[in-house]
């Protein structure tokens, strides 16, 4: 194949990524707005999504990039008082756009360890400083008010923690390739794939949330003995769903998991992690804590623990769970064989569980907040995704009478 035919089919394949971005990510209707936030390295695939947005009848499209070294040159060269610095105004643009109906597009892919060397304490006071401040569009976004969605893209710093064993070039192509291979991007009709995909996982949301199971049993053979017990009438998610304006969207894009609320104080036993975990701009490996009565009361990792343990310090809400998710084996993401140190693709890899904020909409009524405390979910600054599936993983449903009923075996589904 000449290099130029592969220049044409990298354009195709990137002009169906952007829209699936549009059509499925954020299903923007006609007369619909959108913000997309993405790094400085993204403006080709930005403006694609945009051209994308406009012939769906946009009525607006805005763009801000982000660049992560600048984060980096605070950390290094910035003073105290830069680092504990935030304008009252930060978030009233955000909410401002919630407010006025925007959609919003996310496009991540930031050099997962580009931290490493950086102070953890100086990241955990910026980072739970920016999290107060961007409370309300956090939640405005997670409880569906409008829609989003987070999508990847592949850059050179990316791509070579991802392959460091790859040239530089070949990295990012080889990055790209996954990329579309797990959003289905690569597929004759993209949007259409989704659709079946979609159908399949509501299936499962459906069943699941019938069930109303007490909890959620996990075992595996690094060491996980974990039973999560799930929040009173909590619901199961996955895959897409309707805004509060009445859009049907697709938070993610790749997903494969079917998620609900744990109840914050019903979770006990060992979790150990399967993979890595990109957090604060640091890796953190080897993970495992012992939770008694949904606390977590003793942490451990391999490599960035100190990083770990500021996470779950940072406030009473984020040493419990947020959210369970059962994703199969077989997914898209893991036949990749590739640790991708991106949470977005990785916690489609495996079964995992979040530390911190629950969504409201994992709970009947959730959205009102004394309705979500009494079912048992939980509040926090923080919401960290890490992974405890395995290819021998198992996981059972418990009634509420103590009934087992197996949900999978092996990391694959048996319902």
């Amino acid at each position: 194949m000449t290099s130029q035919t592969q220049t044409k089919d990298f354009q195709t394949l990137l002009a169906r990524y952007a829209e699936l971005l549009v059509r499925t990510g954020v299903n923007l209707p006609e007369g619909g707005k959108v913000l997309i936030n993405a790094p400085v390295e993204a403006a080709e695939l930005a403006r694609l999504v945009a051209r994308e947005a406009y012939r769906t009848g946009a009525a607006d499209v805005r763009v801000n990039y982000n660049d992560q070294h600048l984060a980096l040159a605070l950390y290094e060269d910035g003073t105290d008082a830069a680092v504990e610095y935030l304008p009252s105004w930060l978030s009233e643009e955000s909410l401002h756009l919630v407010d006025d109906g925007y959609a919003f597009i996310s496009i991540i892919g930031g050099d997962p360890s580009l931290l490493a060397g950086v102070n953890p304490q100086r990241v955990a006071t910026r980072s739970k400083l920016q999290a107060g401040a961007t409370r309300k569009v956090s939640e405005a976004i997670g409880s569906f008010q409008v829609n989003w969605t987070v999508a990847a893209m592949s850059t050179p710093a990316w791509a070579a923690r991802v392959y460091p064993d790859l040239p530089e070039t070949e990295a990012v192509s080889r990055l790209w390739a996954d990329i579309f291979k797990v959003t289905r991007a690569d597929t004759p009709d993209p949007v259409a794939a989704w659709e079946a995909h979609l159908a399949q996982l509501k299936r499962l949301t459906d069943l699941l949330t019938g069930k109303q199971y007490a909890a959620v049993h996990f075992r595996s053979e690094l060491g996980t003995d974990l039973t999560v017990g799930l929040a009173e009438n909590h619901i199961w998610q996955g895959g897409g769903g309707a805004a509060k304006n009445g859009v049907y969207g697709v938070p993610n894009l790749p997903t494969d998991e079917v998620f609900t609320a744990p109840h914050r104080e019903r979770v006990d036993g060992v979790a150990v992690a399967s993979k890595a975990l990109s957090a604060r701009g640091q890796l953190i490996t080897g993970i495992r804590v012992r939770f008694e009565n949904g606390v977590a009361v003793e942490v451990s990792a391999d490599t960035g623990e100190d990083t770990l343990k500021a996470l779950i310090g940072t406030d009473n809400g984020a040493a419990r769970l947020g959210e369970v998710a059962l994703v199969p084996a077989s997914a898209p993401v893991a036949q990749t064989g590739t640790l991708f140190l991106n949470t977005l693709f990785d916690e489609n890899a495996a079964s995992h569980i979040a530390l911190g904020r629950c969504y409201p909409t994992n709970v009947q009524g959730g959205e009102d907040e004394q309705t979500l405390s009494a079912a048992g979910g939980n509040d926090s600054l923080i919401h960290v995704d890490w992974m405890i599936g395995t290819p021998e993983t198992d996981v059972d449903g418990l009634t509420a009478t103590g009934q087992r009923e197996a949900l999978m075996r092996g990391g694959e589904w048996v319902i």
